[in-house]
């Protein structure tokens, strides 16, 4: 109990400090050597083009792709999509060794991989009007990012293409695609979709340090002090994560499994390398959203807090519901999950499945591992072989 409570008081320090921070932090802008392209897949052998995609809301979303493998051979099978979570960007698909790393691994299994980066990352600063220094640039939840940036890269795949594409999200990259495929969009541009730790109901989410944030209302107090930017980056958290690191017993894996789960399988050596890149800003708004779900157990629309707000955004009292079992039972999905994952938790995750139980037997893929937390399933060593050989299994099926 005493450790438990360390943990979140942690916890709540590192968000009050990350708060503080967005008030004085700017994007380092992106040059030739920092960029995705550069610095994590040209450095690996890939050829790397860089996207720009623009959203109908104004947002200038930036792309990677890899359309030939290491070996050179042109791609001989449809683009993917592959859709990062929250506080990261694409770097999360090219985190480790290209014989572990899915990006990499598409590539030289003969896809066409496309990167998404989600508004508000360094990668997708950009705006026609707006500066991430303005306040009205992070007036957006997951709502939007459903809404304005996944049909915004999707389409841009079908029409650099020409192809119906496969799409690959992680959490929040999931959470994404099951909301604008219950509202029944993207689907004439989709072949399938995989599903990696996913997040669609959070009730019974046991993150101590997710729960805790959320039953405090933490997110909220930051907005409501006006902080609508949360930048989990800085140099007084920098510092006082590499306090917490030093201390005996503690270590950054540690760190990370105290809120996504105890991770099998991340290579603990290159946890560098991810704070190179990582975390990512995010809105607060999109925080408090997540703290929504968490305390209400549904996936709903931003709830704005009063009936006349929610009245005057969606024209009734509550937010709308996203119908998970609103989802084509035909769409072929490829579930992942773990048994020690404490963000999209088996409990969740069989909530989930339960409303898709109409799904057409040979469209849904639900694969349990049981030893696996969040993080292993995009940075996981054997996750090559446990994970990404059925999702490319599933895809060429489909």
């Amino acid at each position: 109990m005493a450790n438990s409570s360390i943990a979140t008081l942690i916890f709540v320090v590192l968000l009050c400090i990350s708060a503080a921070e967005s008030a004085r932090t700017k994007l380092k802008p992106i040059n030739d050597q920092t960029s995705i392209c550069k610095s994590m897949v040209e450095s690996q052998g890939y050829v790397c083009q860089q996207h720009k995609v623009t959203t109908k809301d104004g947002y200038i979303l930036g792309m990677q792709r890899i359309p030939v493998g290491r070996s050179g051979k042109a791609a001989d099978k449809p683009p993917v999509l592959l859709q990062h979570g929250l506080f990261i960007d694409a770097v999360t698909w090219l985190f480790n060794s290209p014989n572990e790393s899915l990006a990499f691994i598409l590539a030289d299994n003969g896809f066409d991989v496309w990167l998404a980066n989600t508004r508000g990352t360094i990668s997708s600063s950009g705006h026609k009007s707006l500066s991430p220094n303005d306040p009205d640039y992070w007036n957006w939840s997951w709502d939007e990012l459903a809404a304005y940036d996944l049909p915004a890269l999707v389409q841009y795949v079908h029409d650099q293409t020409g192809q119906k594409l496969h799409y690959v999200g992680h959490s929040l990259g999931t959470l994404m695609a099951f909301a604008a495929f219950s509202e029944h969009n993207l689907l004439s541009m989709i072949r399938s979709a995989g599903l990696l730790s996913p997040i669609a109901y959070l009730g019974q989410m046991p993150s101590q340090l997710a729960r805790a944030a959320a039953e405090i209302f933490l997110a909220e107090d930051i907005y409501w002090l006006g902080l609508r930017e949360f930048v989990p980056k800085g140099q007084q958290y920098s510092k006082l994560l590499e306090g917490i690191c030093k201390v005996p017993g503690i270590d950054c894996s540690n760190l990370i499994s105290a809120f996504t789960g105890p991770n099998c399988c991340v290579n603990a050596s290159r946890i560098n390398i991810f704070l190179d890149h990582e975390p990512q800003p995010t809105a607060t708004k999109n925080l408090v959203h997540i703290a929504q779900m968490i305390r209400g157990g549904a996936i709903a629309m931003y709830d704005y807090g009063n009936e006349a707000d929610n009245m005057k955004q969606y024209g009734q009292s509550t937010p709308p519901i996203y119908n998970m079992s609103n989802i084509p039972n035909e769409l072929p999905l490829f579930l992942a999950y773990g048994g020690q994952d404490t963000l999209s938790d088996p409990n969740d995750v069989h909530t989930l499945l339960g409303s898709l139980k109409n799904h057409d037997g040979d469209k849904l893929v639900a694969l349990f591992r049981d030893n696996y937390a969040h993080a292993d399933f995009v940075m996981g060593v054997n996750a090559n072989t446990v994970v990404y050989d059925p999702l490319i299994s599933f895809f060429e099926q489909h």
